[in-house]
């Protein structure tokens, strides 16, 4: 028996009055997840403790069956696992965002965040402006790594951890009321808009009609995690397929391996099918019992409040990963399990995430049983089954009880 979770980060949603009253996820096609509503089990299920914040680390830990309550040490620290970066007992990493600030006159605490992630920009933009930082805001103790498009990380070694708000919870806010309470991270981060808004690079972005990256943002922070091994809890050799750092970290911190397909980049043009084809081969033929395939696509759409590009992420996922898993799985002649979910939702409306219970599929090929009409928030809703302890249902996709 073969296993998969299919993640399509902060898929599900609210009702939107644009759309009839339905959700994004309502409103999508997706003639492969209706298929398996049919033949499938759909509930509910809580990934995000009550008390904590709704981010995709303490959601994605839970998918993996980590208790976030019990593993969670701060986002960064995930995301240092993945850059390689060598943390010390005493050392906090922080997310490091490329945000676009608004650039009228004023002062910096007076502008605004128009975008959390500067259009999405490129890992090779990025990387240009992350040498500028380097050389112009950093001060002694402190480390700039690149990481992958917008997502970077700063280290302070000796460091203290502190609560920030994420950029993509005050989208279209006032910053000063958010800035850092800490001197040297506040004088950095306002040092970053002086460097960055003249960058050339950035002058070169206004004039193709992209967004600058203007300015660093620093959130997130943490000491260095530690995870039990994933095959050790389950018994199952897993891989990981996500073009997020933050996931990429999961793994390593988890001991399990990491498929890096060509044209995975976390937006909503990635490469689905590849990452589906990986996770196939990975199945068939190298030897690995479960896939973790993780879409960035619906959760960036849902921070910046594009309802059809929300739309077109789900549809994406169901044609282009559910599809091409399912239909690469029964041609090897494997059988399999396959849970399909959201971590949290990301609703246009509020452009964050949300704690409200996300929708699960969970479809055994070996035993296809009268399933729901549709896969969706209210069916799932409706069918009154529901896991408080969202981590806890990994342990049923793997049909045995973890601790």
């Amino acid at each position: 028996m073969k296993y998969i979770i299919v993640l399509g980060d902060g898929m599900a949603g609210r009702a939107l009055g644009e759309l009839g009253g339905r959700t994004t996820l309502e409103a999508a096609k997706t003639p492969v997840m209706d298929r398996l509503a049919r033949v499938s089990e759909i509930g509910m299920a809580s990934m995000v403790p009550k008390g904590m914040a709704p981010g995709s680390d303490t959601a994605n830990l839970a998918v993996l069956g980590y208790d976030p309550r019990i593993y969670y040490t701060g986002r960064s620290p995930l995301e240092a696992l993945s850059i390689g970066v060598k943390m010390e007992d005493t050392d906090v990493s922080f997310r490091c965002n490329l945000v676009t600030l608004s650039e009228e006159e004023g002062a910096y605490k007076d502008r605004t965040i128009l975008d959390h992630s500067a259009d999405e920009i490129s890992s090779e933009d990025a990387a240009v402006l992350l040498e500028a930082l380097k050389e112009g805001i950093l001060r002694d103790g402190y480390r700039l790594y690149a990481g992958t498009s917008y997502r970077h990380l700063l280290l302070w070694e000796r460091g203290q951890v502190m609560d920030l708000t994420p950029p993509h919870d005050i989208l279209g806010k006032r910053i000063g009321e958010y800035l850092p309470s800490d001197a040297v991270l506040r004088e950095m981060m306002e040092k970053s808009y002086e460097i960055l808004e003249r960058h050339p690079l950035n002058e070169e972005r206004r004039r193709n009609g992209q967004r600058p990256a203007n300015a660093a943002w620093f959130w997130g922070a943490g000491k260095r995690p530690e995870l039990t091994s994933f095959k050790e809890r389950t018994g199952q050799k897993g891989v990981m397929i996500s073009a997020v750092d933050l996931l990429k970290g999961i793994a390593v911190g988890a001991g399990m391996d990491i498929i890096r397909v060509e044209g995975a980049n976390g937006g909503l043009h990635t490469n689905y099918s590849g990452k589906a084809n990986a996770a196939v081969s990975a199945l068939t033929e190298g030897g690995y019992d479960f896939a973790y395939i993780h879409v960035e696509a619906p959760d960036e759409m849902g921070h910046q409040g594009k309802i059809e590009e929300k739309i077109q992420a789900i549809e994406a996922i169901d044609e282009k990963v559910l599809g091409t898993v399912i239909g690469g799985l029964r041609d090897a002649g494997e059988e399999f399990r396959l849970l399909l979910l959201p971590d949290h939702p990301t609703p246009i409306e509020v452009r964050t995430h949300t704690a409200d219970p996300v929708p699960y599929l969970l479809y055994d090929s070996t035993k296809e049983e009268p399933g729901e009409r549709i896969y969706c928030e209210k069916t799932a809703a409706g069918t009154g089954r529901e896991w408080k302890d969202g981590f806890r249902l990994i342990g049923h996709l793997l049909q045995e009880e973890l601790c």
